[in-house]
């Protein structure tokens, strides 16, 4: 966003921080009804900025550490999905039912109960009713403050740092800056493999977390790549992209991490990017298709994201001859993992909820 379209908008966030600002205040001053669920542990993922984050993969992540010990759901909004209310997701549901990052982790964890409700209040009490579950991660529900969950845990990039942003629409934040006072984890995403212990230390300075609140820096890590119609068969990137063009499919909030990730290891990339949850439609594969078989390399694939596979799935006719692979992304903490898998644990091994202190 330029300088001056900036200042012309600034007016605008004003009014939308004056909005949030009162809404947060009749929240914390109980003027507002909050529902605590004691007989379950909730976890809450989100951020203030809109837009991604990483809140998929670190409840992802989550859901790795518990699985084994507990029983764990999740629950989302089911963003851009084309039905209302309570949606329970299985492993055969269309992504247009419930939204694509919904899918996506029923599709990685068929064991967990997933599932979509605009309304996390009515959503956690129907989880409650139709499944036996220990813990309920709820994914980007940080500004939903109807429910009160016990463990809050908020998601800021490394280059794109909450603190460093304005209230929309003039920048991308969904409320104040102040709002961070409500988590009790605050993870750094997206960090750089190459980001030194100084370069730690300045992001720690201006973040700001106060003595409750626990940071870490999170990292992604690209596992092999699978085809996308029969995930056994595989490829190592390092490998086989050697001599490959790529064609590099995304409908992503923040394609960058992935793009610079493919280049460091193909001979060429075409990128095609949509917006963030893009529904495909019939013309986007022609497409696709188009730009792929113009490619003269004969050494060619398609790569795409795991949530864009969600909905690439819908044309599985129209894509099964290509050779197109979904990458799948995990993350990691830098030499943090032992203390935010322990501090997660020991929230849900509690025999009382835990709630945020803020000031």
């Amino acid at each position: 966003m330029n300088g001056l379209l900036r200042i012309l908008l600034l007016p605008f966030s004003l009014v939308y921080g004056g909005i949030t600002w009162l809404r947060n205040i009749l929240y914390d001053s109980k003027f507002f009804k909050q529902t605590t669920f004691d007989e379950v542990k909730t976890i809450c993922i989100g951020n203030l900025i809109a837009g991604g984050a990483g809140k998929t993969p670190h409840t992802e992540y989550i859901l790795k550490l518990l699985e084994k010990e507990h029983n764990v759901a999740t629950l989302s909004r089911g963003y851009k999905r084309k039905t209302r209310g309570f949606f329970v997701v299985e492993t055969n549901t269309n992504a247009d039912q419930c939204g694509d990052e919904p899918l996506q982790i029923k599709k990685k964890f068929p064991g967990a109960f997933v599932a979509v409700d605009e309304n996390r209040v009515k959503g956690v009490k129907k989880i409650l009713a139709e499944k036996s579950v220990d813990v309920v991660v709820l994914d980007d529900a940080f500004q939903h403050r109807k429910i009160k969950c016990g463990l809050n845990i908020l998601l800021t990039e490394y280059d794109n740092l909450f603190c460093n942003d304005d209230l929309l629409p003039a920048g991308h934040l969904r409320e104040s800056k102040r709002g961070y006072l409500r988590a009790d984890i605050i993870v750094v995403t997206k960090t750089p493999e190459y980001a030194t212990p100084i370069d730690l230390k300045g992001v720690m300075k201006e973040v700001s977390a106060r003595p409750y609140q626990n940071l870490f820096f999170s990292y992604l890590k690209y596992g092999h790549l699978y085809n996308l119609f029969d995930k056994k068969e595989t490829i190592n990137v390092p490998l086989r992209l050697f001599n490959c063009t790529v064609l590099l499919v995304t409908g992503i909030a923040n394609p960058k991490p992935m793009l610079t990730y493919v280049k460091e290891y193909a001979e060429d990339v075409i990128h095609k990017a949509f917006a963030d949850h893009h529904h495909f439609t019939k013309e986007d594969i022609e497409q696709l298709k188009q730009s792929f078989n113009q490619i003269e390399n004969e050494n060619k694939i398609i790569v795409t994201t795991e949530k864009d596979a969600t909905r690439l799935n819908y044309f599985v006719d129209e894509l099964k001859d290509l050779a197109i692979f979904a990458l799948p992304i995990e993350i990691d903490f830098k030499k943090q993992t032992e203390e935010f898998n322990e501090q997660v644990s020991k929230y849900v091994r509690a025999n009382k909820i835990y709630h945020s202190r803020y000031t």
